[in-house]
């Protein structure tokens, strides 16, 4: 518990980020104190701005002064079976700072983004987005963050469109924990981590692999195919994504159409190629 000094004074208070951020600029206080769930702008991200904009005459704040009991990389864990994340994140908590663990790709996303983890340890295949859409998405806003894939499955094309993204590790899930501890310690430094089993000998051809396992779908149309295949109705659908019934109906008519596909069982597999979603054991 953190007692109260009585020669402490409170000079200001905020109710969301920005103000903090101004507060801090035109007050210069000693300390900080600073909920990570502020509105406008998160705790950390109006940290790392007081940090950029103003010298708290030698002072700290309460981030930083928590980031020296437990320092080093931050992670968020996104897997939809609940018990394996839990123990997953347990054994990660061994070593390094577990920030959040959720459940589903959009989760992974918003949390992301709010909380700004160094490494995100993730499913390929989850509901509603899978792991390599949603770290796509991700690395648009945050560049910074790096990822690990976890699968079941020891394909090479999804591999490679895992590695498309930048230096992930791609690790399959029957590997061992130290082998997950190489990746990570491998895509730390900047470079990426390929499961042994699925390592290729030529890193062109392993991109050339990316682009054409990929490029026959637009954004749009990979999250559409991906909610129809884990059995989503036309208006779940339209709900979600924020479209229209009939648009949604547009872009299925589209894909089955171009791709062949003759009923809605050929676009689940169909699914399945793409990496978009995976039979689970």
């Amino acid at each position: 518990m953190i007692q109260a000094r009585t020669e402490w004074q409170v000079i200001a208070e905020a109710s969301d980020g920005s103000e903090a951020v101004q507060n801090a600029e035109e007050l210069r206080p000693d300390l900080i104190l600073l909920d990570i769930d502020l509105t406008k702008l998160n705790g950390i991200e109006a940290a790392r701005k007081m940090r950029q904009l103003c010298s708290c005459r030698g002072g700290r704040t309460l981030m930083e002064s928590v980031s020296q009991h437990r320092a080093g990389p931050r992670f968020l864990i996104a897997d939809d079976h609940a018990i394996f994340a839990e123990v997953l994140r347990g054994y990660l908590e061994k070593t390094y700072t577990v920030v959040g663990v959720v459940l589903d790709g959009p989760a992974m996303v918003s949390e992301a983004i709010r909380l700004q983890p160094d490494v995100i340890v993730a499913d390929v295949s989850m509901p509603l987005l899978n792991g390599l859409d949603a770290a796509r998405r991700i690395s648009k806003q945050a560049p910074n963050i790096k990822f690990i894939f976890l699968t079941m499955r020891d394909d090479p094309n999804l591999a490679a469109s895992a590695l498309d993204i930048g230096p992930v590790g791609f690790v399959l899930k029957h590997s061992t924990g130290s082998e997950l501890l190489n990746a990570i310690h491998s895509v730390l430094r900047g470079k990426p981590y390929l499961a042994p089993k699925l390592r290729a000998e030529d890193w062109v051809a392993t991109k050339a692999r990316a682009r054409q396992f990929s490029k026959e779908l637009t954004q749009r149309q990979r999250d559409i195919v991906q909610l129809y295949a884990e059995g989503l109705h036309i208006n779940q659908i339209a709900v979600l994504l924020n479209l229209s019934n009939k648009t949604v109906e547009f872009h299925k008519h589209h894909i089955m159409r171009a791709f062949n596909l003759q009923s809605n069982a050929d676009l689940v597999l169909f699914a399945v190629k793409q990496g978009l979603v995976s039979i689970k054991p």
